[in-house]
């Protein structure tokens, strides 16, 4: 199915090496980009040369540019058109702006179509005939079913964290668009990991690809120091306000549930700090709101469920808390991602339930790493630990460690 791996050196590179033309290679000049990044590196070059591409690197890798550079070029050069689709609304408007700056100096047109969004906007940015289509693949199918947009002229497809679209129940939708654009394309797919269900589309829609890999699925980044606290549920409050006061700068706060984030964010307000929330249930204006304010420093901290995790691209973030661990391993690396981005340092946190030492062998697992133990901070309530499962009444309620001992 696939061509032979490659490995480039990028730091014996720069952007000048890889094949792009003169003119592109300008624009990146001016936007002060000089050397591209490992999945930069690798990626171009076969992108350049129309081939499919398989690309696996963690979140903060320069992927964007790595499936735009070449969709510019070709469009430049040979016409067509592009697709790019995205599990999340944040991710394809930021994937929009970073293609923005280089295609819109070549009078590339570019169209967002996710979902939240007015569909008449969307359906007048499509009589515009754009030249790349950005969007997310349940909103695009909404398009296909009301004949609003063609995908008839698609050179190039890009599928990028085909692993979330995946987890986000997306396959079906994604193999719908895969059977009406053009067979004869250009498919280029990024991915964090590789689950068989993004091999077996590999398998079937794409023509021998070539796989890149920067780091082995699970890699975290380098200079991201990661901790754990064994803390009971009763003692995850004071524990993260202590936190927030022990390290200055920005936050992220990894909630499991929609209900959660939004406790989660209105206790940190109480404690005196200015945080955001940002999951499903924020409308696409409330979201956006959210991640601008957290990005120009309006909001210290941004309470944020998995959903979201791949669609927060702030720079220096100096603290992820998964005060939920996650409930895959996978979604940990996606996670502490947001941190410690572009060869920066960071730190990652993460609160573990006694009763959910399953969870993090999974993510030590992945990791290859053990994760240490720190020492949780004095002035925390008794802790009340939850008896498993098993032992809990019949009527659901939870019980306690504690009360289950004083009624022996």
């Amino acid at each position: 199915m696939e061509k032979q791996a490659k490995e480039t050196h990028s730091n014996e590179l720069k952007f000048s090496d890889l094949g792009l033309d003169a003119p592109i290679l300008k624009v990146l000049e001016k936007l002060n980009f000089h050397t591209p990044t490992p999945i930069q590196a690798q990626a171009i070059p076969d992108g350049l040369r129309g081939e499919d591409i398989i690309g696996v690197a963690q979140t903060g890798t320069g992927k964007t540019f790595a499936f735009s550079l070449p969709i510019i070029q070709r469009l430049i050069n040979h016409g067509g058109r592009g697709l790019i689709l995205l599990p999340t609304r944040e991710l394809a408007i930021q994937v929009e702006e970073a293609l923005h700056k280089i295609a819109g100096t070549f009078g590339i047109r570019t169209a967002i179509i996710i979902g939240g969004a007015p569909m008449g906007k969307q359906k007048q940015m499509l009589r515009k005939n754009p030249h790349v289509v950005i969007g997310t693949p349940g909103r695009i199918i909404n398009h296909i079913e009301d004949r609003t947009i063609k995908l008839d002229d698609v050179s190039v497809l890009v599928l990028d964290e085909a692993d979330r679209m995946l987890d986000m129940g997306f396959t079906p939708q994604i193999r719908r668009i895969l059977k009406v654009v053009p067979k004869d394309r250009q498919t280029m797919l990024f991915s964090a990991t590789m689950p068989d269900g993004i091999v077996k589309i590999a398998t079937e829609y794409m023509k021998r690809p070539t796989h890149v890999e920067v780091a082995r699925q699970g890699t975290t980044a380098e200079k991201v120091i990661q901790e754990i606290f064994i803390v009971a549920r009763n003692q995850k409050g004071q524990l993260l306000e202590s936190l927030l006061k022990q390290y200055k700068g920005s936050v992220v706060v990894f909630s499991r549930t929609k209900h959660g984030a939004k406790k989660i964010c209105q206790n940190i307000n109480k404690m005196g700090y200015r945080a955001a929330e940002i999951h499903s249930n924020r409308s696409l204006n409330q979201r956006q709101h959210a991640l601008d304010g957290f990005q120009k420093g309006k909001f210290r901290i941004l309470v944020a469920t998995d959903i979201a995790a791949r669609g927060i691209d702030v720079k220096d973030i100096t603290l992820v808390i998964n005060f939920d661990v996650p409930e895959h391993a996978e979604d940990y690396v996606h996670r502490i991602g947001r941190t410690g981005r572009a060869g920066q340092e960071g730190r990652a946190i993460t609160f573990i339930m006694p009763s959910q030492s399953d969870k993090l062998r999974k993510i030590e697992r992945l990791i290859e790493s053990k994760l240490p133990q720190k020492t949780l901070p004095e002035g925390l309530p008794e802790p009340q630990y939850e008896a498993p499962k098993a032992q809990r009444s019949r009527s659901g309620s939870r019980t306690t460690f504690r009360a289950k001992r004083r009624r022996r």
